[in-house]
């Protein structure tokens, strides 16, 4: 039997090529290899102040790049993870396990309560414990994230091993499966890609908005004027040839940059276009998937019926070894 794996990614609306190059495109290289869970983590959004008139249209958009980017319904599960309501029965269990200096060691919390700091709120305080919730309920045995959640299986583990000792083994301790994009900066060089930072490329982006994000993206700063030699390796914007270059524009474009025989606008040009080319193919998927939406909500509906019964199962697993029922 293949091994399990579980990850999702949070409905923001339309995907980026952060969520395309950190999971989307590894997500799609472990569909033979693995049996697939993805989730669209809708519990999860709610964390951060939102427009509830637009949630059901974030999550359709997203659920529209993760099939336009490759996911197979047929060879993966993906549903929406507040149709089957044993996750957050099973955050609450796992609440008790948890102490309160855990979740205060939590980079991400620490960062999204500087992001938010009107509305820091036990939800994001406890995010950690409802994201374990989300992976032990099916009893994944690997989980693909990247470097920023890579904190969050650990926790996954420790959370485990804490129920597994006082109650009895029911969940294995899931292994990280890093992608080979662990993070992905945006285009202002300094945060992660992210929509609500305005620093992203989105997989809908016309080459004509592709362009325009480019042109004012940071560069190398030390690099002032067209005949300064460049340095590729401090540089963000060379990262993404790493993903959408050829090796050869990719030792072009290092090998001209350094000794100033072309500048920053010339290397933008050249990642432009490949980045068009990426994009191209699932555009073209995506345009079809919006001319048959109800097909899509098929799909995530039919997948959470698939996995309801292992749900199921699994807390009545729970339910048992705690004395609960």
């Amino acid at each position: 039997m293949k091994k399990k794996i579980f990850s999702g990614m949070q409905p923001s609306g339309r995907l980026h090529i952060g969520n395309y190059l950190g999971a989307l495109r590894n997500w799609v290289a472990l569909l033979d290899s693995y049996d697939c869970i993805f989730c669209i983590v809708d519990y999860h959004a709610i964390t951060i102040p939102y427009d509830p008139k637009e949630m059901q249209s974030r999550i359709i958009e997203a659920a529209m790049d993760y099939i336009a980017c490759g996911l197979d319904p047929k060879r993966s599960s993906i549903f929406i993870q507040s149709e089957i309501p044993e996750h957050t029965e099973l955050a609450w269990i796992f609440s008790s396990l948890t102490p309160m200096g855990m979740l205060e060691r939590m980079t991400q919390y620490k960062e999204k309560s500087e992001q938010h700091k009107k509305n820091v709120n036990a939800g994001l305080f406890t995010y950690p414990v409802l994201q374990a919730a989300d992976i032990l309920l099916y009893k994944a045995k690997a989980v693909p994230v990247g470097e920023d959640q890579a904190q969050h299986i650990e926790f996954t583990r420790e959370i485990a091993r804490r129920f597994n000792h006082h109650y009895g083994a029911i969940f294995p301790e899931p292994e990280t499966l890093l992608s080979d994009a662990a993070r992905v900066l945006g285009l202002d060089g300094e945060h992660k890609m992210s929509k609500s930072r305005h620093n992203d490329i989105a997989l809908t982006d016309s080459p004509e908005e592709v362009w325009q994000k480019l042109s004012t993206a940071k560069t190398d700063t030390q690099r002032m004027r067209r005949s300064d030699p460049g340095r590729p390796d401090m540089c963000n914007i060379f990262s993404y040839h790493g993903f959408f270059s050829s090796n050869e524009e990719i030792q072009h474009v290092k090998t001209e940059c350094e000794k100033a025989g072309i500048g920053c606008f010339d290397c933008k040009k050249i990642l432009a276009k490949n980045i068009d080319e990426t994009l191209a193919p699932i555009q073209a998927k995506r345009t079809e998937l919006e001319n048959d939406q109800d097909a899509v909500w098929h799909v995530l509906h039919q997948g959470a019926e698939s996995l309801r019964p292992t749900a199921q199962k699994t807390m009545e697993e729970v339910r048992s070894a705690m004395g609960l029922r």
